[in-house]
């Protein structure tokens, strides 16, 4: 098995086809290695999400993705990336977790459990989506605590608090209510997050009004306990009863990961990777970056729509050298 290539691509999300279908179109050789399912990321999304892109917008490749909907939803993105990867014969290797990339004279070593490689140039194309942003309270550790939001069935009949107020927790609260649970936000900001989708805002900001979704706001969790929560508030501290605490609080790139390989972080809070964004290589010579991770924690300037432009312009780098 051959396992020396012009370019070994970390990440099989959209981003990361998106660079392999560039790198096959110019005939480089490549290899794409995946640590989940394909496109794991957006498996990973909740079961009923719609996406705020319509689908032109989502395409890679230059290959129609065809919606019956004014909006995909993540059922309808799973079956068109895979059909790209398949379609066009794209050499992924999935369920296979980078564990380091290691510079070697003019070239990289690439470690996975299974298989080490070698590969002139690398991209990290991995995301943001592994590692949650935690709340740091006591009991923050209990099995009740989701960072990850999959199927509303789940907390029918259940006590819920919400923690967050942008896309993915009203779509947690709005969910989850109508499967029959008790649903309490709980959020730091002064009200409904303006990045909320234009046709979900009036739904939640209705449900709050109406008193059917309690709502917090100016507030944050200060413990978890089995059966309650403890959340400070302007009024004083309130204790609720609960039964699932769904935190969503965002997620973040994996960080070590990045230093690791070499590539240079800014020392602020924003923690923002080195790199040149006319053609993507970071400090690392011939390392590259691709997608959402290129943001840091700002992990709300890139999505797939202006991200993808990234496979043109690494690939179009490589062949100029």
């Amino acid at each position: 098995m051959d396992t020396t290539f012009d370019i070994v691509i970390v990440g099989g999300g959209p981003i990361g086809i998106a660079c392999g279908l560039a790198a096959q179109k110019a005939g480089l050789s490549y290899v794409i290695l995946e640590k989940g399912c394909l496109v794991n990321s957006l498996y990973n999304y909740p079961l009923n999400m719609t996406f705020f892109s319509t689908s032109e917008r989502l395409e890679i490749g230059g290959i129609p993705f065809m919606s019956i909907n004014a909006k995909p939803t993540r059922p309808e993105a799973l079956e068109y990336y895979r059909r790209v990867a398949t379609s066009r014969q794209l050499h992924i290797r999935l369920f296979e977790e980078v564990s380091s990339i290691t510079p070697e004279g003019e070239q990289y070593t690439v470690q996975t459990p299974r298989q080490t490689y070698q590969g002139r140039h690398v991209i990290i194309a991995t995301g943001f989506y592994d590692i949650p942003n935690l709340m740091r309270v006591p009991g923050e550790e209990l099995p009740k605590v989701k960072h990850y939001y999959k199927d509303p069935h789940f907390y029918a009949m259940q006590r819920v608090i919400v923690v967050g107020a942008h896309n993915s927790a009203v779509d947690a609260a709005l969910e989850t209510w109508r499967k029959g649970a008790e649903v309490t936000m709980v959020v730091r900001e002064e009200g409904i997050g303006n990045r909320v989708k234009y046709w979900v805002r009036p739904d939640i900001e209705n449900r709050i009004k109406e008193g059917s979704i309690k709502a917090h706001f100016h507030s944050c969790i200060t413990a978890i306990r089995p059966d309650e929560v403890d959340v400070q508030t302007p009024d004083g501290l309130v204790t609720i009863p609960n039964d699932y605490v769904l935190a969503m609080t965002g997620y973040q790139p994996n960080f070590a990961f990045l230093e690791k390989a070499g590539v240079r972080l800014s020392a602020d809070e924003k923690r923002h990777p080195a790199y040149n964004p006319d053609t993507m290589e970071t400090n690392m010579p011939r390392l590259y970056l691709a997608g959402v991770v290129c943001g840091g924690m700002d992990t709300h300037v890139w999505f797939i729509e202006n991200s993808r432009e990234h496979a043109d312009k690494i690939i179009g780098h490589i062949k100029s050298r």
